[in-house]
């Protein structure tokens, strides 16, 4: 009973452990401009798209590409690489938890084999909806600054292109680096059209359509850019002040949940723990 006793507190203490130590990660990544860890992402998803090529992937659907640009994954995984991904994920799902499902019943095991295997197929759309949650955050934490430059440098004279390579040059961060892009496109001589529904699927944010429509307006009605960007950028501050706001409300109760449902009780058994041996 001891033993069992300090092996819960254990377990408990670790969970509450790295329960703690993410959320200063995640909160250390967004403050240095990180996505995530997208090395290791990368070498497991070259695995599981061989894996997934072999045994023949599905149809993509119709709204992959807008996820995949939502994501920032756009220019590194293709539509077919991504169905690829999620048919070997589906397959090292079951093929991982096969040893496990084979000590249940049969008929326990004939439900639970292709619900993992369903549930390995559909994980990567949940990291696709988590990576574009996340760029979306970091890119309304971005904005105003952004849009302030923009402002500046149209209202210093510059081109609307010129102004949007400046300020991806001058400026770091994730919103500058998607109007660099934006930038290059229209040098590249994509039309305005295409490279501003680029910027917009990337950035999927009502701020970013705001701004796209306006830039179109300015180019093709000549009207003046700078009230729209001033107004956008008063509109994203105040966004900013309430993501930050809701983000330090979230994140309170969930360390107080911490410390209340795992390291209180783990210290607390394993001072049963102690109790009970020397009891025994």
């Amino acid at each position: 009973m001891a033993i069992m006793l300090a092996a819960t507190a254990g377990v408990l203490l670790g969970f509450g452990l790295v329960d703690l130590a993410t959320l200063v990660v995640e909160r250390r990544r967004v403050a240095a401009g990180h996505i995530g860890n997208t090395g290791r992402l990368a070498r497991v998803a070259a695995l599981l798209v061989r894996l997934g090529r072999r045994i023949g992937a599905p149809a993509a659907p119709r709204d992959l590409d807008a996820r995949l640009a939502a994501a920032g994954l756009a220019n590194t995984i293709t539509t077919a690489d991504a169905m690829s991904i999620k048919a070997g994920a589906g397959v090292a799902a079951a093929l991982l938890t096969t040893p496990f499902v084979l000590a249940f019943p049969l008929r326990l095991a004939l439900v639970a084999l292709p619900a993992c295997a369903a549930a390995g197929f559909l994980a990567p759309d949940l990291v696709l909806t988590r990576r574009a949650r996340r760029r979306a955050e970091r890119a309304t934490l971005e904005l105003a600054d952004a849009l302030d430059l923009l402002r500046v440098a149209v209202a210093a004279g510059l081109p609307t292109q010129r102004a949007l390579t400046e300020v991806g040059r001058r400026h770091r961060g994730l919103v500058a680096d998607e109007l660099r892009a934006t930038a290059d496109r229209l040098d590249l001589g994509l039309p305005h059209s295409t490279a501003l529904a680029a910027l917009e699927r990337s950035l999927p944010l009502p701020a970013i359509s705001q701004l796209t429509a306006a830039i179109s307006r300015a180019d093709r009605h000549g009207a003046p850019l700078t009230p729209a960007l001033s107004a956008l950028a008063t509109e994203s501050r105040a966004t900013r002040a309430r993501t930050l706001q809701n983000r330090a409300a979230r994140a309170a109760p969930r360390i107080q949940l911490t410390i209340a449902l795992l390291l209180v009780p783990a210290v607390l058994l394993i001072v049963a723990a102690g109790l009970v041996h020397s009891l025994t």
